[in-house]
């Protein structure tokens, strides 16, 4: 973090207003969604005294959006990497990719509303034009790049590693969606279980 504000030129001070007001946006689109998320309440949720002070670090939504996707994505990127770190053989990176994408939704059920609200909603003419693709890529991308991969190295028998990609994507949003309604859903058993599920679909 203080190498990236090195390189923007950041102060000490100058990086922890971003913070807050990324933080506060975060927060904002979490509770009201993205449309309804406007400097005016960010303003509100931060406590600052004026929204001048979000257009002096961010310029317009687009900035901010680019801010607020890029710490989500960063967010989730380190809680997934501490739950497969040391894993080597890809079975083994697929149950820990999986678990972890359902632990990640019990862990940060903010960011993961957020994220929703940014692939569906983000690249609007306000917003910052590459937050549905990035949060796609995200979603999908990675994870299909990974089971060719795995294919290639005869881990992983014969399917289409998009649809499979989407596959889990879909699996892991409706668990989502499950746990949105019923916080009391035992997400370590479904995480187990999905990654059962898919090590055997994904079998050589």
């Amino acid at each position: 973090m203080q190498e990236v504000q090195a390189e923007l030129g950041l102060s000490v001070t100058e990086a922890a207003r971003r913070a807050q007001i990324v933080g506060a946006t975060i927060a904002t689109i979490s509770d009201l969604g993205y449309h309804k998320t406007s400097f005016a309440k960010i303003k509100e949720r931060a406590g600052l005294s004026s929204t001048r002070i979000i257009s002096y670090h961010f310029t317009n939504k687009a900035g901010l959006m680019q801010a607020v996707v890029t710490t989500a994505t960063g967010m989730k990127d380190k809680f997934l990497e501490e739950r497969i770190q040391g894993t080597t053989d890809r079975a083994g990176l697929l149950r820990g990719y999986i678990e972890a994408e359902i632990a990640f939704l019990g862990s940060y059920p903010e960011l993961v509303r957020v994220m929703v609200e940014m692939a569906s909603s983000g690249s609007d003419a306000e917003g910052w034009f590459m937050s549905a693709p990035i949060v796609e890529e995200f979603r999908t991308g990675r994870l299909e790049r990974q089971l060719r991969q795995g294919q290639q190295e005869g881990a992983f028998g014969d399917f289409a590693p998009d649809v499979m990609a989407l596959s889990i994507a879909q699996a892991i949003d409706g668990v989502a969606a499950k746990f949105a309604a019923d916080p009391k859903l035992n997400l370590e058993r479904y995480g187990r279980e999905l990654a059962d599920l898919f090590l055997k679909a994904t079998a050589a």
